[in-house]
């Protein structure tokens, strides 16, 4: 559509970050396709899942849209804006971005997803991207996913926070119900909003962990106890669940220890709050490292109890061959049609023959069940 008086006020920005995501040569052909598939246009209050003011750590009362709940704390001079957004697209994000002064570039990352765990700073705003994790209750005996992993992106300024999620499973609802309980703590400013979002996707990961560390232990239980018949598949896909998972705990410790620097424009509280979540975030990075060692060793003792089967099976089928090899051999001899062999005119040869065959066949048997082959 050609420029004109009637244009759209956020048409010039949506443009420009169209042309980095579909022109950009440095990006992968994935991320350049964001362009390429045609959407139906969605209003940008569908992306929008809250958005509210503060003044004082108290929520204005009324109903607001981004713009006019920055011009309220900005006309008041005071306070901060709160918007939480699911799964925006680019025009969504383009005009959430041309109203709060989002740079481009973090705008691109948050419509795509599938970031690593950072913290990038774009001039007043700072930029943190946080995996969240979900556990997915399945059967043990099964091979399905048991992690599903999502993603959170706030961008916090001076009067405001955007927090950008991707995945049905990583709500905050109940972490803004908290902070609004707490009026006191909220009026620490959005940094205090920072800190919540980051202790609650730690807490997701200590209760994920938690879950996944009791499969970990149910199934070596099962493993070791006799005439198991848990699949070894089962153990590699908690296996792979366990490294997606640790993907996407371990990178955060970066973010939130630059976070917790004297050099980040964070109230000294709130970074307090941040080194009480790094410390979580550490010990359950240990524990996931300590599960992951655990089902190696799990999956070692599988190949040995398998190949422990294996070799019991291998016996008792050479036990089985042995004993039936007895009368076949005989049978066999017997079977040759020769007029001169041993006993074949007298009428007590052929249960003669059958007795030296169950007699021979009932030794072997009582043999091989004492060396425990059978």
């Amino acid at each position: 559509m050609a420029d004109g008086p009637h244009a759209s006020p956020t048409a010039g920005y949506r443009r420009s970050i169209g042309a980095v995501v579909a022109g950009a040569p440095f990006l992968s052909r994935s991320r350049r396709r964001v362009e390429v598939v045609p959407k139906p246009a969605v209003p940008t209050a569908r992306a929008i899942i809250d958005c509210a003011a503060y003044v004082d750590g108290k929520r204005l009362p009324g109903r607001f849209t981004p713009e006019t709940a920055l011009a309220e704390i900005r006309g008041r001079g005071a306070g901060f804006v709160w918007i939480g957004l699911l799964d925006p697209d680019l025009r969504q994000m383009g005009e959430i971005a041309e109203t709060f002064g989002l740079h481009e570039l973090a705008v691109e990352d948050a419509v795509t997803g599938r970031q690593r765990p950072k913290f990038e700073r774009y001039d007043d705003t700072m930029v943190t991207v946080m995996r969240t994790v979900g556990y997915v209750e399945h059967d043990m005996h099964t091979v399905s996913e048991i992690v599903q992993t999502g993603e959170i992106m706030v961008f916090l300024g001076a009067d405001f926070v955007v927090a950008v999620r991707h995945g049905e499973h990583n709500e905050l609802t109940a972490v803004r119900h908290e902070l609004e309980a707490e009026p006191d703590r909220l009026a620490l400013g959005p940094g205090v909003v920072l800190h919540a979002i980051a202790d609650h996707v730690v807490d997701t990961y200590i209760d994920v962990t938690q879950a996944v560390e009791f499969d970990v232990e149910s199934m070596e239980e099962e493993l070791f106890s006799p005439r198991s018949k848990l699949p070894i598949e089962a153990i590699y896909q908690l296996k792979r669940e366990i490294v997606e998972l640790r993907r996407a705990v371990r990178p955060l410790a970066g973010p939130l220890q630059t976070l917790t620097a004297p050099r980040t424009p964070l109230p000294k509280e709130v970074r307090r709050y941040l080194r009480d979540v790094a410390d979580h975030h550490s010990g359950v990075a240990e524990r996931i490292n300590d599960l992951d060692e655990t089902l190696t060793t799990l999956v070692g003792a599988a190949v040995a109890k398998i190949a422990v089967q294996q070799n019991t099976d291998m016996r008792k089928i050479s036990a089985y061959i042995a004993i039936l090899a007895v009368p076949t051999m005989i049978a066999g001899i017997y079977g040759m049609n020769f007029d001169h062999m041993p006993e074949l005119r007298q009428t007590w040869g052929y249960p003669a023959v059958l007795i030296i065959m169950a007699t021979i066949c009932s030794t072997l048997a009582v043999a091989f069940r004492r060396i425990r082959w059978l």
